[in-house]
């Protein structure tokens, strides 16, 4: 299956939401948020540097719990704009 590419908005809210997730982590390792979320560092690495910009639901929501951020702020936060 032939991935489509990304738009550059797309790639932006990407980098939007890894900046927000990074930001609320705050003083806990990058080890310790993954673990509560059930993914890997690497995964959370890719996410918070926006390499990977388009995380499955689940795995956002699975940090966003560990986080404590609810999935309304994050849409809100994180919103499909022109750039």
């Amino acid at each position: 299956m032939v991935r489509t590419p990304l738009t550059p908005e797309e790639r932006e809210r990407g980098e939007r939401l890894g900046r927000l997730l990074r930001e609320s982590r705050g003083g806990r390792s990058m080890a310790e948020v993954a673990a509560g979320a059930g993914i890997s560092a690497e995964t959370l690495r890719k996410i918070e540097t926006g390499r990977a910009p388009t995380p499955a639901f689940f795995t956002v929501a699975a940090l966003a719990r560990v986080l404590g951020l609810s999935l309304d702020d994050l849409v809100g936060r994180c919103p499909l704009v022109a750039v």
